[in-house]
């Protein structure tokens, strides 16, 4: 094992890194996503025993899971858009795996996104963050912390007649980051990474449109991002390794240094 892997274990025993686990939990509460009735639904998780220590299998326990690729925490590749259905490497079981390590920048618009749901951050905010922290370096995850995560129930959705209202990405900030700084993907704590209300721009949700069309990835409904500094932390999200898999829930884990 070379030295900087064997630091990094030595690191992870004294406790000098910290692993923070940026997934919600997943079973039949999690919330998934609602679209207009002309659309197929995702279902929600079902969770149905097989054995439990009993007849059917005295000495183990397991289930059949039922859900959607896009439930709870999961990962968006880029065969889930039409932009991105062309591209090579565009499914979870054939995007390379070091691609999905990163270091992780985190952009903090937590009391705009309490001020108005239905914010949007722009390149300007990006600029910004960047005049502070320093230039997103290419292959970083854009991890958008709005706070949502500490919401629940219906105030996690935020709907009314008009749709869903919650934080996320224009379009002109999406292609920023796409093509000027080359990330990996982007992150946030709402249910998809496209705004509550992008059904009604134009185009419609375009995060996904530019995101995947450049070949790059999205990770939705992760949480504790208010424990992550803006820069230094390293995010591994691994997808479920599903043939030609549009996406799937997964453990979103962030190392950060004490």
């Amino acid at each position: 094992m070379s030295n900087t892997l064997l630091q990094l274990v030595a690191d992870l025993e004294r406790g000098t890194i910290n692993v923070i686990d940026l997934t919600v939990p997943l079973g039949p509460d999690t919330q998934v996503i609602g679209l207009p009735p002309m659309f197929a639904p995702s279902p929600g998780v079902t969770l149905d025993v097989i054995s439990r220590y009993d007849e059917k299998g005295p000495a183990w326990y397991w289930n059949t899971v039922t859900m959607g690729e896009h439930t709870g925490t999961h990962f968006d590749a880029p065969v889930h858009w039409i932009s991105g259905k062309d591209l090579p490497h565009n499914a979870t079981d054939t995007i390379p795996a070091r691609r999905f390590v990163g270091p992780g920048c985190v952009i903090d618009v937590s009391t705009e996104s309490t001020a108005n749901p239905d914010f949007l951050l722009t390149p300007e905010h990006i600029s910004s963050w960047e005049a502070q922290h320093g230039r997103i370096p290419s292959g970083a995850w854009v991890l958008l912390r709005t706070d949502w995560s500490k919401r629940s129930g219906a105030a996690f959705l935020n709907a009314d007649a008009t749709g869903p209202h919650t934080p996320g990405f224009h379009k002109s900030a999406s292609a920023f980051l796409a093509h000027d700084r080359d990330v990996l993907g982007v992150g946030v704590e709402t249910i998809g990474t496209d705004a509550g209300q992008a059904g009604t721009f134009d185009p419609p949700f375009p995060n996904h449109g530019i995101m995947h069309g450049a070949g790059k990835f999205g990770l939705a409904s992760l949480c504790n991002l208010d424990q992550l500094p803006p820069t230094g932390s390293l995010i591994i999200a691994p997808p479920l390794k599903l043939v030609n898999g549009s996406g799937s829930p997964l453990r979103v884990l962030a190392l950060v240094q004490r």
